[in-house]
């Protein structure tokens, strides 16, 4: 068998009612035909829905299938035990026209429960942000499920939400059960667990080419959502250079920001998992055993977990997020 290597992925394109062209024109994933893309799905394993790998000998598998080939050599022995032959991880790029539903996503009970796989907690890590851009995360204030469902009849949830002013660089953990809405003139990296699963609750009365409202989830939504008010929904970190800084660390996902701008060597011996590096500005070629691959600003590689030693080489400076399940 073939040794493994680090592998870069075809991205799925989602044209949304959202949507717009940064991801496009920023990232330069110039190959997608949409008008409106609101999302590139860069590495999935989501049935249905999987990319593929775009270099070496591995190239047009889809992700699940060399997940099932090598196994723990890919993910790691603790993952594979866990996850089997689904990739735990989804990327996304998204990019805002307008405002997102008001939404929220269940968790892992919830949806082992209705049979709809796994639950849904992910991270924003923000890319670029026009002038006054802003996001909505949580609510403002202690609420209780009647003030809420007052709020939905009227359909004046904003009033209620935590509102965020956003800038390039901020970062946001969604925990399964928090109400969020992405707002106009955002691009970002969203990282996730491997679920589809969304329950809209308010859509902003807007309709289709057709004049029909997009479906709402009510009753569903209202047994996942977390009430509770929180003091701080931003994540708190300072970027260092040629330093791994942790932004996020939850159950499902460890995320760090690598910013260089001379070789980094990384040493994966302590994790029992894959590395997905997100490139989010400049570029750099990574380096393991005596070979060199590109990787560039809206390109995400998987690292296997048997590939223990790696180096970045900027060119000359590059930031990346490195992604694994701890």
């Amino acid at each position: 068998m073939q040794r493994l290597y680090p592998m870069k992925f075809q991205p799925i394109f989602k044209e949304k009612i959202w949507g717009g062209q940064k991801i496009k024109n920023l990232l330069g994933l110039d190959f997608s035909p949409l008008m409106n893309c609101g999302e590139a799905w860069v590495l999935s394993g989501v049935p249905g829905l999987q990319t593929s790998v775009s270099n070496g000998f591995l190239k047009g598998n889809e992700l699940n299938e060399i997940v099932e080939i090598f196994m723990d050599d890919l993910v790691g022995e603790k993952v594979f035990e866990q996850y089997g032959n689904e990739f735990p991880i989804l990327i996304k790029f998204i990019d805002t026209n307008d405002y997102l539903s008001i939404q929220v996503h269940p968790n892992d009970e919830i949806a082992i429960k209705q049979k709809i796989g796994n639950g849904k907690s992910e991270m924003w890590y923000i890319l670029d942000a026009d002038p006054g851009a802003e996001l909505l995360t949580g609510f403002s204030r202690e609420m209780t499920e009647k003030i809420y469902l007052n709020h939905l009849q009227q359909k004046s949830l904003k009033k209620i939400l935590n509102l965020e002013k956003v800038t390039t660089g901020d970062t946001f953990y969604i925990p399964s059960g928090r109400v969020h809405a992405l707002g106009p003139g955002i691009l970002l990296v969203e990282i996730q667990q491997t679920s589809d699963i969304t329950y809209r609750i308010y859509d902003w009365d807007r309709v289709d080419a057709k004049g029909n409202q997009r479906e709402l989830h009510t009753d569903l939504a209202l047994e996942t959502i977390d009430f509770r008010h929180y003091p701080d929904y931003r994540s708190d970190f300072k970027k260092q250079v040629n330093r791994a800084v942790n932004i996020i660390d939850c159950p499902y996902f460890t995320t760090n920001l690598l910013n260089f701008n001379k070789s980094f060597h990384k040493d994966y011996t302590f994790v029992d998992s894959f590395i997905l590096y997100i490139c989010v500005h400049g570029s750099a070629e990574v380096q393991f055993d005596r070979e060199k691959i590109s990787l560039t600003r809206g390109e995400t590689m998987l690292i296997p977990a048997e590939m223990e030693k790696i180096s970045l080489l900027p060119k000359p400076v590059c930031e990346i997020l490195e992604v694994y399940v701890s």
